[in-house]
């Protein structure tokens, strides 16, 4: 049986039953993580940190580390909020999938529709990239498209004509092409549809019913938040202090997203099927299911030993890791990495928010899983 009929099977029957033996705590798993989690965060200087590990519905173990910017006296704690960089492509993707399944509109509807600036060298190619084609980071187009203007702090309302000089790699749908200004098109077609503001709509929808109490998007609600640890870049001379930037801000879906490690805690257990009430058994299963080969993935350092395949679903990247599924997404925005995964099988889930840009945390993270993997093969 594939992991991806066990995976759609479980959604189809309104519940996450957990399919490892009840035996199987990762307690101790838990307890190792987070003594290397602590050990490595020190060995590499990074300022602070957060993590969380979840199993069905409960929080097994949570721990954070270091400062909220370093030299710092405030500690990081389980409600310090983090920028989330590209996990925030998680909310979107359920967002636009929640209004998709109520037929606010549909995924076969081309993205010039919503914004009419939007079109390709070759008109007539632009207008076959669906918004489907978006929120499965397959539009065809070069990866990051822009993202070089976006980071000199263009203003997108200056950046999306210029889509008018791009020639696309490959037919809409047929590879992989990951996108941030072109996945936050998807911001238009839910205000339109909804008359609402995609932030309004995400803390509606999203942070409100599951209580995600310091979970909110934009600069402003993040430079509002009290509680909240600052970004560092790494330099020669170790790491800096740097402002919040605003320009990925500006993406909303893409980047937009601020949250605290109990906040995710809480969008760990819901993906996994704890809140059909919010996430239903169906739209689980449309966000995760496999689109196209993300064959890049297979490459990245600490986790290419692990990968016999990687798609990308609808703002959730699905992973082969040794044959079982894990459903993953990372990010990075100056100052910030964080990483969010779950694995339907084990019904066990873990989350790293950092205020560093340090590459531990994808050691951190493949570790865990590799463990993690190893002992439900032992469980039974």
């Amino acid at each position: 049986m594939s992991f991806r009929f066990v995976s759609l099977s479980l959604a189809l029957l309104g519940t996450v039953t957990p399919l490892v033996s009840q035996a199987t705590t990762y307690t101790d798993i838990s307890d190792r993580f987070k003594a290397n989690f602590h050990q490595q965060l020190r060995a590499n200087k990074v300022p602070g940190g957060a993590f969380v590990i979840v199993k069905d519905d409960k929080i097994i173990k949570l721990s954070t580390y270091g400062k909220r910017k370093k030299g710092g006296d405030l500690n990081v704690n389980a409600d310090t909020v983090f920028r989330l960089a590209s996990v925030s492509k998680t909310f979107a993707g359920t967002l636009a999938t929640m209004l998709v399944q109520e037929g606010k509109f549909s995924w076969n509807e081309p993205v010039y529709k919503y914004v009419p600036d939007f079109t390709l060298a070759n008109p007539d190619k632009g207008r076959t990239i669906n918004l489907g084609h978006v929120i499965g980071q397959s539009t065809g187009l070069m990866p990051n498209s822009y993202d070089n203007i976006i980071n000199a702090n263009g203003k997108l309302e200056k950046i999306i004509p210029k889509f008018s000089k791009l020639t696309p790699m490959c037919s809409p749908g047929k590879c992989y092409s990951y996108q941030n200004i072109a996945f936050s098109l998807i911001q238009q077609p839910i205000e339109t549809s909804t008359g609402k503001s995609y932030e309004s709509l995400v803390e509606e929808r999203i942070f409100s019913p599951l209580k995600m109490t310091s979970a909110s998007i934009g600069i402003d609600n993040f430079l509002a938040t009290k509680n909240r640890a600052e970004p560092h870049v790494k330099t020669k001379s170790g790491f800096r202090q740097v402002k919040v930037k605003s320009n990925y801000y500006q993406l909303a879906p893409a980047a937009g997203v601020n949250a605290s490690i109990s906040d995710i805690s809480k969008w760990l257990m819901a993906n996994m099927g704890h809140r059909p009430d919010v996430l239903s058994p169906l739209l689980l299963s449309e966000i995760t299911e496999p689109g196209v080969r993300t064959r890049k993935e297979l490459r990245r350092r600490d986790w290419r030993q692990y990968l016999d395949n990687a798609h990308y679903g609808k703002g959730w990247r699905v992973y082969d890791f040794n044959g079982k599924e894990l459903i993953y997404h990372a990010g990075w925005v100056a100052g910030y990495v964080a990483e969010i995964a779950y694995a339907p099988e084990l019904n066990l889930g873990m989350a790293i928010l950092l205020n560093g840009e340090s590459r531990v945390i994808a050691e951190l993270g493949s570790q865990f899983w590799s463990e993690a993997f190893e002992k439900y093969e032992k469980s039974f």
